[in-house]
């Protein structure tokens, strides 16, 4: 890691790495010789991207219980944990026309799921002398942002009741992160999570339609993996290193 010396290759785990923003930090972790584990529910694709950008497949839905049990049981050692693995089911619907079902699903991917990983990996995150865990959180799910100006997105975007289910998760991966960054201070773990800005990526149409390059983001999350052990924790970023308000 970065201020850190370290004499073997880092281990790193990236939970929906097949595509977008996730893929990208697979890469660019690769690219550093760490040792790079491909969250991915379809092993058929995870292998495809594992030829592309390097790193080894690791079958994990992160809904799924016997998935996370079976994915942790395989990874008895681990430095750095990427909880990007999300869902976008609303994002052009006013929350008062949201039924209830799209609230749930993408709560299991996004909040749920981050938990579950989480909780599970832990054993193998406290064997590490530098462990890291990165949330790939919204700005978009920035309570100061929602009710003023969003300098990742436009004001009237930011500011409507559009995308209420998508956005109200990411507010709950926020809390998520600063619960354990104090839960787990002791234990030398640093919890932080990246708000990475509108990419192009196939999370939504309007993502895949105006979004930036997702490896700018990547980039921001690789920062929060790297940091040195007097680095911050329990913090929202913004991709460009900014602390981004909650």
């Amino acid at each position: 890691m970065e201020g850190v010396n370290t004499t073997t290759p880092t281990t790193a785990l990236v939970t929906g790495a097949t595509s977008g923003i996730g893929k990208e930090i697979a890469r660019q972790l690769a690219a550093r010789g760490w040792n790079v584990l491909l969250g991915a529910r379809d092993r058929a694709r995870g292998e495809e991207v594992a030829a592309e950008v390097g790193g080894t497949v690791l079958p994990l839905d992160v809904t799924d219980a016997d998935s996370v049990a079976a994915a942790a049981a395989a990874v008895p050692a681990l430095d750095v944990l990427v909880n990007n693995a999300g869902i976008s089911l609303d994002i052009a619907d006013v929350v008062t026309d949201v039924d209830v079902e799209v609230f749930r699903r993408t709560y299991e991917t996004n909040v749920f799921g981050v938990v579950a990983v989480t909780n599970a990996f832990l054993p193998a995150l406290r064997g590490s002398a530098h462990p890291r865990i990165v949330n790939i959180s919204s700005g978009t799910g920035s309570l100061t942002w929602s009710t003023g100006p969003n300098p990742q997105f436009d004001h009237v975007a930011a500011s409507s009741g559009r995308g209420a289910a998508y956005r109200s998760s990411k507010a709950a991966l926020d809390g998520l992160t600063i619960f354990y960054a104090h839960a787990l201070a002791a234990d030398g773990v640093k919890v932080n999570a990246l708000a990475p800005g509108l990419r192009a990526t196939n999370l939504n149409p309007r993502a895949a339609g105006a979004g930036g390059d997702p490896a700018e983001a990547a980039e921001g999350a690789v920062r929060l993996a790297t940091l040195p052990d007097d680095g911050p924790s329990g913090l929202l970023f913004s991709w460009d290193g900014t602390v981004a308000p909650w």
